[in-house]
């Protein structure tokens, strides 16, 4: 039970924010010739905060977006978030005005108090941040992405060996080729099982920051002034102070075994993203903790979002059959059975490129956006004011149902990629559909700067299944359309259906398997 002087300082924190709030809101006045954005009415001190659902929020800002148009403004204890559900506007914003809208709001749990100013994704724009996109960027550019491809591959004939065996093991089996991949470009270290050491302390990172930075998780991020409570009357300090001891212990490791690696000669950290920091960090003006969050945290960029993608895309296969045949019959033309198709076949599957883009649309793994916020001044865009420090949110999922531009949008129809009287429609399509500067993967100055491994990892994963396996729903089983778990990325629900290898199959990934991974592969 609190003592009389702790309560009166828990109300005095509670006092002195609300006093931060009715002055800001006192001194703000609308510029002249400009209008206030529409938005729902809130109510006094905490605004809209009350009107949001405690998971899923997307799905309420869809029904704002609806009813207020597609960009409005909403308040959250006094602090202004726009919500945006048009590309061309968060474009027009994020993009061209990347000047004012490229920062990110410093949310105590997450920003501040898991990740101490260290995480890439939270940091404020500026130099460190520029430092850290010219690091990420000069091992993700498309030049380096198309060397990752033959292990891409090694790691895609796995994925399609173990569904063959054990279907209902999907989670698990989409999750280790999403690890193993940035495991071994960052570290040079290989996934055998998934269930290694390092991989599930690198997990339990991933899932422990996809909860801490849920919109609502933490009432400190409504009430930032609970940031001057003492350690010991704040387990929300204690715990996020906790947690990223524990990540930065375990990023430090990495990158310290693979010095040590390096060191005894050990040819599997050759060419590792590590290696070349640990070989031209003077090139960077990064710390070493900066360094080993960039490192660490390609890991979460990389292997979530894109297990989750897949776990989306079993679920499309599952729900649209006449999809997926149609996806098969257009990898049968192009890649006989007696061999498994590879990057090179690429140009050739415009379906398969259509069908993998479609599914981000329909079930986008972040569906609520990354956050971005307006610093420096205050904007007006098309005659609406915008104030500074005002949060902007570009909804994916809005902004992939905008029927200006995706005509019945909650069907999932890859032919609205290659079909020319669909609005999405571009050509030749030996290049277009594809991945590059695709929305799903953010906007502007932020947008992913993983997108070019990750869209080679979803194209061949997606190749590999529709040569290899046929999959259907189990008759009484048709899994929900939205069933999606909690968090920061989001994925379906386990859910089950029916797999098989397609007929004479199995014994040509049996045959490449063995040659491939041999002895390296746990039995």
């Amino acid at each position: 039970m609190l003592s009389v002087s702790t309560a009166v300082l828990v109300v005095g924190v509670f006092i002195f924010g609300l006093y931060r709030l009715l002055i800001r809101a006192s001194i703000h006045r609308q510029p002249e010739g400009t209008k206030e954005l529409p938005g729902p009415k809130g109510f006094p001190i905490v605004g809209n905060l009350l009107q949001l659902p405690p998971h899923h929020t997307w799905l309420k800002f869809k029904e704002w977006a609806d009813q207020y148009g597609p960009i409005y403004k909403i308040s959250l204890a006094g602090t202004d978030h726009v919500i945006i559900s048009s590309e061309k506007i968060a474009n027009d914003l994020m993009r061209e005005r990347g000047s004012l809208y490229s920062d990110r709001d410093q949310a105590p749990m997450a920003a501040k108090l898991l990740s101490d100013d260290f995480r890439p994704l939270f940091l404020p724009y500026g130099e460190t941040w520029r430092e850290f996109r010219k690091f990420a960027h000069q091992m993700t550019m498309p030049s380096a992405a198309v060397t990752y491809e033959p292990m891409q591959e090694e790691e895609s004939l796995r994925v399609v060996h173990d569904l063959i065996r054990t279907p209902a093991d999907y989670e698990r089996i989409f999750n280790r080729y999403a690890a193993s991949v940035i495991m071994r470009l960052a570290f040079g270290i290989t996934l055998f099982t998934g269930e290694e050491e390092a991989a599930q302390r690198i997990l339990k990172v991933d899932h422990e920051l996809e909860r801490v930075a849920s919109p609502g998780a933490y009432l400190v991020d409504m009430f930032p002034s609970m940031m001057y409570l003492p350690d010991f009357l704040a387990p929300f300090k204690r715990e996020g102070k906790r947690l990223h001891a524990e990540e930065l212990d375990l990023f430090r490791s990495l990158v310290t075994d693979v010095d040590r690696r390096r060191q005894a000669g050990d040819p599997s950290v050759n060419n590792t993203f590590t290696l070349r920091w640990l070989e031209s960090k003077d090139d960077y003006k990064l710390s070493d903790d900066h360094a080993a969050y960039v490192l660490g945290t390609l890991f979460e960029a990389a292997a979530g979002t894109t297990s989750n993608s897949m776990m989306s895309l079993m679920l499309a296969i599952t729900l649209h059959p006449d999809k997926y045949h149609k996806l098969q019959e257009e990898i049968d033309r192009h890649v006989p059975s007696s061999r498994l198709p590879s990057f090179a076949d690429m140009p050739n599957l415009p379906y398969l490129r259509a069908f993998v883009k479609e599914n981000l649309r329909w079930r986008p793994v972040t569906a609520g956006g990354l956050p971005h916020k307006l610093t420096a001044r205050d904007d007006v865009y098309n005659g609406y004011s915008i104030r500074k420090n005002t949060i902007i949110h570009p909804v994916q999922w809005s902004i992939h149902r905008d029927t200006s531009l995706y005509p019945d949008p909650e069907s999932f129809i890859p032919e609205r990629w290659l079909e020319a009287s669909y609005p999405t429609y571009k050509e030749p399509l030996t290049v277009y559909p594809n991945l590059q500067n695709y929305s799903n993967f953010g906007f502007g100055r932020r947008i992913c700067v993983g997108q070019n491994v990750a869209e080679r990892s979803l194209y061949i994963e997606a190749a590999m299944l529709a040569w290899a396996c046929d999959i259907k729903e189990i008759p009484g089983k048709k899994p929900p359309e939205y069933d999606y778990i909690t968090g920061f990325n989001t994925r379906p629900k386990w859910f089950d259906f029916e797999l098989k290898a397609r007929r004479g199959r199995e014994e040509v990934v049996k045959r490449v398997f063995e040659k491939t991974w041999g002895d390296r592969v746990m039995k």
